[in-house]
């Protein structure tokens, strides 16, 4: 049984990168907890000092109101006395005032009163003597403390209706209101303010956990150290080895990838190279036609043809031209003029135009000028008629090519379509990219048999995306349509 759980951990090859892993997490996991048990420590101290200080500062400021109304209750109204038994109660006040401000943070006590509409704050025994047992007018006692006043009287009459004692939290300071009953009589509440400093038993137990922590943690990571060190120089060599191999086999992949990219461009040259030899027939036609009567016109055509046979060796260059070749501020492109001279020029020309397709156009007057590549979008839409013609399966297939300007939304369409078979649902599907089956490379339903099929509409569509146009396919209730999406 051993036997066959050594065996199984053998299978089991550590790397220096789980090592690493390891460590972190065990490290990272016993800090963790070492910080949740520190904060919990933390909140457990400090809801206990709240707790405690709110209990003590109420308890104190209740005994404080206990004795003022036991002195003031033995004490006689209105009675005469002698300036020594005026004395000896005031003292009595005062001493009652004062010792409870002897303890340790206690910022503020007295009687707050209620006389008419108008607050009063005493602290003293001499003002209490005269306005509780000889009856003064309070009007005579200035009150410097108005944010006292001004907090009790917002409180005054919940704590007279419910006669218990009222604590507010301000900051780290409590303010205590405790009702003053005297014979039975609501009169006022006994104020204390109240700022309990407990940081230092609490910053005690802190230090001390944290010192405990350290140690033990110390002595975590100096265990996972060595642990780490010792399992690092195990595995190195072996690393470096899978290291090598690694990089062997990401430079063949670098190979492959670069080998079928050529292979994809040389077939997409070749699909291009095709068209380039049907405009070369062209311009040999053409110059043995010239004469003196059509050299303007076939100047024209041959410029035409040179220019578009250019462009065809300058993709032979690049497989990804510099964008600026395509779509520039200095292409000033007339797009109905691009049309009629790929439709009568190329599709139309007497020697090769056949009695199985017509071509149609209708195009818009007012389109504006385009900042494209004249030949580029001859990329574009040659391959979208030749796709009708060879997919249209219609003995009088017609072919329409229509471009319309919309100047509310200062943008252009172009549209191809026909009364063909249409397109393949296969085709319209859209793939995991959001892409359609038609545009993708290589995809196609001509027979298997025909070599570099399947480039003209990935083709257009492609050169579409760098001219910042959008590109559509969809099918009719006979043939389909091809939308081209041009904003200015």
């Amino acid at each position: 049984m051993s036997g066959r759980i050594r065996e199984k951990i053998k299978e089991y090859h550590f790397e220096f990168k789980h090592i690493t892993v390891l460590f972190f997490i065990l490290f990272a996991f016993q800090l963790i907890v070492s910080l949740v048990n520190k904060t919990s420590i933390k909140n457990f101290i400090n809801t206990t000092q709240d707790w405690y200080q709110k209990e003590s500062a109420e308890e104190i400021a209740n005994l404080t109101s206990t004795a003022l109304e036991l002195v003031i209750e033995s004490v006689q109204e209105k009675k005469l006395r002698t300036i020594e038994e005026r004395k000896r109660i005031e003292q009595s006040f005062d001493i009652i005032f004062s010792q409870q401000q002897l303890a340790h943070n206690i910022d503020k006590l007295g009687l707050l009163l209620k006389r008419g509409n108008n607050f009063i704050f005493i602290n003293d025994g001499k003002s209490l003597y005269e306005i509780l047992i000889e009856g003064h007018n309070p009007k005579n006692y200035e009150n410097s403390d108005t944010s006292i006043i001004n907090l009790y009287s917002r409180l005054e009459n919940e704590i007279k209706t419910n006669e218990q004692i009222k604590s507010i939290r301000d900051g780290k300071t409590f303010h205590t209101f405790v009702p003053f009953v005297l014979k039975g009589e609501f009169i006022g509440a006994i104020y204390m303010s109240n700022s309990p400093d407990l940081s230092i038993i609490s910053n005690q137990v802190i230090s001390n956990y944290d010192e405990t922590s350290i140690i033990y943690l110390s002595l975590i990571l100096l265990g996972l150290l060595a642990m780490y060190f010792i399992s690092s120089y195990t595995v190195k060599e072996r690393d470096e080895a899978q290291k090598l191999l690694l990089e062997e086999h990401e430079e063949n992949l670098k190979k492959q990838i670069t080998y079928e990219k050529e292979m994809s461009f040389t077939r997409r040259i070749y699909h291009t190279h095709h068209k380039a030899e049907k405009i070369m027939g062209f311009i040999k036609e053409d110059l043995r036609s010239l004469s003196t009567t059509n050299i303007e016109e076939i100047k024209y055509r041959v410029t035409k043809y040179s220019n578009f046979i250019s462009r065809v060796i300058y993709d032979m260059k690049w497989y990804d031209p510099p964008v600026q070749t395509i779509r520039s501020p200095m292409f000033k492109t007339n797009l109905n003029e691009v049309i009629l001279f790929i439709v009568n020029n190329i599709f139309l020309r007497i020697s090769t135009k056949s009695d199985a397709y017509e071509i149609i156009t209708d195009l818009d007057d007012n389109l504006p000028t385009i900042n494209v590549n004249e030949f580029v979008i001859w990329e574009i839409v040659e391959p979208l008629i030749q796709n009708s013609i060879d997919h249209g399966a219609e003995s009088n297939l017609v072919i329409r090519v229509s471009t319309k300007y919309d100047k509310e939304k200062n943008v252009s369409y172009l549209l191809i379509e026909d009364n063909g078979k249409g397109i393949a649902n296969e085709l319209l599907q859209i793939n995991e990219e959001g892409i359609k089956n038609i545009f993708i490379e290589n995809t196609t339903t001509k027979s298997r048999g025909m070599q570099n099929s399947g480039y003209g509409c990935y083709i257009a569509y492609e050169m579409t995306k760098r001219c910042g146009w959008e590109i559509d396919a969809e099918n009719l209730t006979k043939g389909c349509r091809f939308i081209i999406t041009i904003k200015h």
